[in-house]
């Protein structure tokens, strides 16, 4: 299980480190994508928390497609398999029990499963949103609205909300 580590360290020393321990430290900002903190760490150094996510963002962005795709499938189903089995990242988990997706009746976990399902079916990978500061219930409209999305316009709302949840992420890291 990879874990944040908040940061006793400055910008400025987190921006000297050697590319492989950048990477590391960073490594659980992009769920299971340590490609990222690594191309990031060319754009040093890094003026504030806004300049590192951005800069994590582009690489984010210039990426190829199938690169894209394989960051958006390493998300967790939400309330999903990992979930049940306890293999979900530090982070992962946090932010599901935030949103109170460990709290969930039978009914709404099956309701949840099935619209992860669905959206899985019609789209070819999970459904991902920032859960900070939504509950179970708005995470489960929101899977049934974006159903309604096109393929291209999901895959843009998907890299959209890794983008918020990295940005989390690097806050609570450096809060």
């Amino acid at each position: 299980m990879t874990h944040l580590t908040i940061f006793t360290m400055t910008l400025k020393e987190l921006s000297a480190l050697p590319q492989s321990e950048f990477s590391r430290k960073l490594g659980a900002i992009f769920e299971h994508s340590p490609w990222i903190p690594e191309r990031a760490w060319n754009a040093r150094p890094f003026a504030d928390v806004a300049a590192l996510h951005q800069a994590m963002v582009r690489v984010v962005r210039q990426a190829d497609p199938a690169e894209q795709l394989a960051l958006i499938a390493a998300h967790p189903e939400l309330a999903g398999k990992e979930a049940a089995e306890g293999t979900l990242t530090h982070e992962s988990t946090g932010e599901q029990r935030g949103a109170g997706l460990d709290q969930c009746s039978a009914e709404e976990l099956q309701r949840l499963r099935a619209l992860n399902a669905r959206y899985r079916e019609r789209f070819g990978f999970p459904f991902v949103i920032a859960v900070k500061g939504r509950n179970r219930y708005q995470i489960m409209d929101a899977i049934e609205e974006r159903l309604h999305n096109d393929q291209e316009a999901e895959f843009a709302t998907c890299l959209d909300q890794i983008e918020q949840i990295a940005r989390f992420r690097l806050d609570a890291q450096f809060a």
